[in-house]
């Protein structure tokens, strides 16, 4: 069985969903509001979960009712959460607007997961066992944890995947750590480039594009551009997320880069299908199917 282990943040999400975004200084009416369950960390483990792996989610909670709510749903989901801290105040929060489309736009106030230490990170890695492990982190929590994450995955000999949301520019020396870098096409403009990161040492790039699939980059081979699944769209919310976890569950398995890749498009295309980050996170069979479905289109190079 697949292992992966994810660092991230937790979050309660507030969702108003309308017909359109609303403009810079401008009030528009939603039609409707749901507080459901998210953060970075939290999506990807459920995912990795939903997909049959094996999942330890290293976070932190606050000591409110959210907190609870939140530690309940991960469990009911089959994630190990030994290692998610109860920290002193409000777990972090995400409010999210949807528009008709199922287009997204975010602000997160991060509340417990700024608790979130190296010490935290590297006791809940060390306890683990295996050597096909899969460490997944994204930026939600604060970079000293992302780095203790880094570092002790290369000690181990695992496979580090970083998806780099909220982008900002990172540390060369956190670069070098990275197996698997999956940024959106925002992200990757951010993080300065295909080249850049690629020169700065990070193993691979699989650029999420949505609608148009994923492109992957590693050095000394031609970029390829995977295809994306067809989908029934409802909500975007997360749906980077069921990728990333996706792919992270394809490579402890022992699959390809591309291979994992594919499969985590189609992961991806089918968690679109549902409301909210969570709703629709697909399991291996659906994931399967979906691919036996619509065709494995092979990659292209571009």
């Amino acid at each position: 069985m697949s292992t992966v282990i994810v660092v991230g943040s937790v979050n309660i999400d507030v969702v108003a969903v309308g017909d359109r975004m609303p403009l810079p200084g401008e009030t528009v009416t939603m039609g409707q509001l749901t507080e459901t369950h998210g953060g970075k960390g939290g999506n990807q483990a459920a995912a990795a979960a939903t997909l049959g792996a094996t999942v330890h989610l290293v976070a932190a909670v606050g000591d409110d009712p959210r907190g609870t709510a939140a530690r309940r749903d991960l469990a009911a989901r089959g994630v190990i959460d030994d290692a998610v801290t109860t920290a002193p105040g409000p777990t972090g929060v995400a409010i999210v607007l949807v528009d008709r489309a199922g287009e997204n736009s975010i602000a997160v106030v991060p509340g417990a997961n700024a608790a979130l230490t190296p010490a935290l990170v590297v006791s809940a890695l060390t306890a683990v066992t295996g050597s096909d492990v899969v460490v997944v982190a994204c930026l939600e929590v604060p970079l000293e944890a992302i780095e203790a994450a880094a570092s002790t995955a290369r000690a181990r000999g695992w496979q580090f995947v970083l998806n780099p949301a909220p982008a900002s520019p990172l540390p060369a020396a956190l670069l070098r750590l990275v197996s698997v870098l999956t940024p959106n096409e925002t992200e990757l403009s951010v993080l300065g480039g295909i080249d850049a990161l690629l020169a700065a040492g990070v193993g691979a790039v699989v650029v999420t594009a949505g609608a148009a699939g994923c492109r992957v980059y590693v050095t000394g081979t031609a970029p390829v551009r995977v295809p994306a699944s067809p989908a029934t769209v409802i909500d975007t919310t997360g749906a980077g997320d069921a990728f990333t976890a996706a792919l992270a569950v394809g490579l402890s398995d022992g699959r390809s880069l591309l291979d994992a890749a594919r499969w985590a498009a189609a992961a991806g295309a089918i968690a679109t299908e549902g409301f909210g980050a969570r709703g629709c996170l697909p399991a291996r069979p659906q994931v399967a199917a979906r691919l036996a479905r619509t065709g494995r289109a092979d990659p292209t190079h571009l």
